[in-house]
């Protein structure tokens, strides 16, 4: 049996649980009277501060989700052009097979239609199983934010090159945190965050930034480009577009793609 000297806490407890002072009713929604949150124009819980978007994600782990930007689903090119020295130059002429898109050497780098800033990028790549080649040969291709920054793409399980030249580094910079590679004959993923710089004029008042999970292992954080990436140089800006294309590189190696999608991102700042 309950002690009536129980009760009657308990009583009082609900009673004073129905009956909230007026100030705190219809708070569910946020508040118009706590403290400015500093560097923002909002308040601590604004009820004026609008809510992100929904976003629905994909029904399977790595599928886009429902704000993505498709740009390889398998099928066709439709969203690529051919990448030359000058910039696009036509249809592109890599391989699309099976699911997959597929290097061939010496037809050149391709890259996007659209132009982007920063960004999420969802890549899965493979090296073939009979990949040959030491070092930099070693089913060497690239994928190039902006056509500029790169993160490397190498057979990096069995190869062994110049740390900063292996998969997942941003080559010539940052060797990634581990090497997290599948075996040659497996497929691979890039999830990436990456932040386009800002300039004022020929000075760039903010450097672009990566972040990287391998096979769902980080291998880099927030890891700064010094500029366009180089072979066996010190990579350096040039002054450009706010949002440029999304490159994949050709460097006479065969390497397999698919499964390539994109959201674009806003800034806190612009929040």
């Amino acid at each position: 049996m309950i002690s009536l000297r129980l009760l009657i806490p308990i009583a009082l407890a609900g009673a004073l649980l129905g009956q909230q002072p007026e100030d705190h009713k219809n708070r569910d929604l946020g508040y118009d009277d706590t403290p400015q949150i500093p560097g923002q124009k909002w308040r601590v819980h604004d009820n004026t501060r609008p809510h992100p978007p929904k976003v629905t994600p994909a029904a399977q782990p790595g599928q886009p989700p429902s704000d993505a930007i498709v740009l390889f689903d398998g099928k066709d090119l439709s969203h690529w052009v051919m990448r030359g020295r000058g910039g696009a130059t036509g249809a592109p002429q890599w391989k699309v097979e099976n699911g997959y898109l597929e290097v061939v050497p010496r037809k050149g780098g391709i890259m996007t239609k659209e132009k982007f800033g920063d960004i999420q990028l969802h890549v899965e790549w493979m090296e073939p199983a009979d990949v040959k080649g030491t070092s930099q040969s070693r089913g060497n291709s690239g994928i190039e934010l902006m056509t500029r920054y790169e993160l490397q793409v190498l057979e990096s399980y069995e190869g062994v090159t110049y740390a900063d030249g292996q998969a997942a580094a941003v080559y010539g910079t940052w060797p990634p945190l581990v090497n997290a590679s599948r075996k040659a004959g497996e497929w691979q993923t890039y999830d990436i965050v990456f932040e386009a710089p800002r300039f004022e004029g020929d000075k760039v008042v903010k450097r672009a930034c990566i972040t990287v999970f391998h096979n769902g292992i980080l291998v880099q954080h927030k890891a700064e480009y010094l500029g366009r990436a180089i072979h066996a140089r010190v990579p350096m800006y040039a002054p450009h577009g706010a949002e440029e294309p999304l490159s994949l590189q050709n460097h006479g190696s065969v390497v397999r793609y698919r499964n390539i999608w994109v959201r674009k991102l806003k800034g806190y700042d612009q929040q």
